[in-house]
């Protein structure tokens, strides 16, 4: 099993949900954000291989904590297991690629295989992630973010764990909430206002998940646009609202003035 044969694989999966993909993306409910979610993405023997090579302490992953978030990041994969490199770039792949374009509906998209904005990622008891909206370019700039792709391999993974995916309204009041289920893949479109987080995870097992992103030459309303990624607080977190608007703010001005790119203090979190 290699990345071709995952992608195949995968675009399979996908090509045998097209009418339920295309329904979901086009009507979605909950939610004014575009998604769409497919259980059963790989057959289970190779998702639970994905978890398995996933390190049980996060050795080597990125710490993030801030008011913002706590989990554990990793976006060089030269020395993992080949099965996590293989998984993360079959999602990559022009095949996957191309079909996930043709499913939403979305022209021009362009793959992201520096893992720019991709990677794995690890959350454990206690890690969150409070509402945002991504960054809206790649490294350069010359590159609008369209699409998120998070594959979940967690085996057994329930509501009543936390740690799962959050969309909200424009206003960040209302959410809809998606159990970051074993073996299940969420993609949704990201623009201005695809307000979206991961709620506080209250079990002592890893919630992993091999996070992707697409990206295109024009904008998803096809108007000019630059911000950093944005963060508010939930409803019940009126001091984090504040403190997120204030550190939105100065983050955009500097990022704006000074052309700060990814890695530098400005930029954002990455993945989900």
């Amino acid at each position: 099993m290699d990345v071709k044969d995952i992608a195949a694989l995968i675009v399979d999966r996908l090509e045998g949900c097209r009418a339920d993909i295309q329904d979901q993306w086009n009507n979605p409910q909950g939610t004014h954000t575009r998604h769409f979610v497919i259980d059963g993405l790989l057959p289970e023997e190779i998702a639970l291989d994905i978890y398995a090579a996933y390190p049980r302490n996060a050795d080597g992953f990125l710490d993030q904590q801030s008011f913002r978030e706590k989990k554990k990041t990793l976006a060089n994969l030269a020395d993992r297991p080949q099965i996590l490199r293989d998984v993360t770039y079959a999602m990559q792949s022009k095949e996957v690629v191309g079909k996930v374009a043709d499913l939403v509906g979305v022209e021009s998209i362009i793959p992201d295989p520096s893992l720019y904005a991709g990677g794995l990622s690890m959350m454990f008891k206690d890690n969150f992630l409070n509402p945002h909206i991504d960054n809206s370019h790649d490294g350069g700039r010359g590159l609008y973010r369209r699409l998120n792709l998070l594959y979940y391999v967690t085996p057994d993974w329930v509501l009543e764990n936390g740690g799962n995916f959050e969309l909200w309204d424009t206003k960040v009041k209302q959410q809809k909430t998606i159990i970051s289920a074993f073996n299940r893949l969420v993609v949704m479109e990201t623009n201005r206002d695809s307000w979206h987080s991961v709620s506080k995870v209250v079990v002592d097992t890893p919630r992993c998940c091999v996070s992707n992103y697409y990206f295109s030459k024009t904008s998803p309303d096809n108007n000019d646009y630059f911000h950093v990624t944005s963060f508010s607080g939930r409803p019940e977190e009126p001091g984090k609202r504040l403190l997120g608007a204030v550190d939105n703010h100065v983050r955009n001005t500097l990022s704006k003035v000074l052309q700060v790119r990814r890695g530098k203090a400005l930029e954002e979190h990455e993945p989900d």
